[in-house]
């Protein structure tokens, strides 16, 4: 009778386990990843801007947005910068060299599964707009990431190689450059400065990395 009742307890325990399992695995798909997030620019070098809008600004308050969103997901999360400052050495003779080096430095040097860098695009004509996913072709995985949260955007653009390789070529994760909209264009600009607007592009970001992990899980 006793060990008829000890099986039943483990029984339920063992199904317990499993339901416990099964509902991670559905409301934190993105345990025990790391990823490092790039809020492109800062400080001195405000990247891109119109008017009064800086894009280190929106960089940096997009990238904090996502940092949550991934963590919600259960994903550990590093930033390279969690303020208003490049990451140039004091005193470097190239200023914009050595804020690379010290962005391929910490990201190599982390356990990170995976990088995204947050930028903003910008283009004379205001006729261009939408997210756009760039990647560097020195790993195939980076195509597949940067497949994978295009892919959420319902949009005119296409994922395509980073032109200026410094940076990208040097880092040795998984990772790709997210150019999140375009400041030259009225109908981005007004996505980029509404909150709900934006938590709708972070949550189609952070969908295109759990989906990334998902399809690479089942091949």
């Amino acid at each position: 009778m006793h060990n008829k009742i000890g099986y039943y307890y483990l029984l339920i325990l063992l199904l317990c386990a499993f339901n416990f399992f099964k509902v991670n695995s559905y409301s934190l798909p993105l345990k025990g990843k790391t990823i490092y997030i790039d809020p492109g620019h800062g400080g001195v070098d405000c990247g891109t801007k119109y008017k009064d809008i800086l894009e280190k600004d929106i960089n940096l308050e997009l990238s904090y947005l996502l940092k949550h969103s991934l963590e919600n997901k259960g994903a550990k999360v590093y930033m390279t910068r969690y303020d208003d400052y490049d990451l140039s050495s004091i005193g470097a003779s190239r200023r914009k060299k050595s804020d690379f080096d010290n962005r391929i430095k910490l990201i190599n040097n982390s356990d990170a599964d995976m990088y995204i860098s947050i930028h903003l695009n910008y283009i004379d004509s205001s006729i261009w707009s939408g997210v756009q996913i760039f990647y560097d072709d020195i790993n195939s995985n980076n195509n597949k990431l940067a497949s994978s949260i295009q892919n959420m955007f319902n949009n005119n653009r296409k994922i395509s190689i980073i032109k200026d390789k410094y940076m990208y070529k040097r880092i040795n994760k998984v990772g790709v450059l997210a150019e999140l909209g375009f400041l030259s264009n009225s109908t981005d600009r007004s996505i980029l400065l509404d909150d709900k607007k934006r938590d709708d592009v972070i949550n189609k970001v952070t969908e295109g990395i759990i989906n990334y992990y998902k399809d690479n899980l089942t091949k």
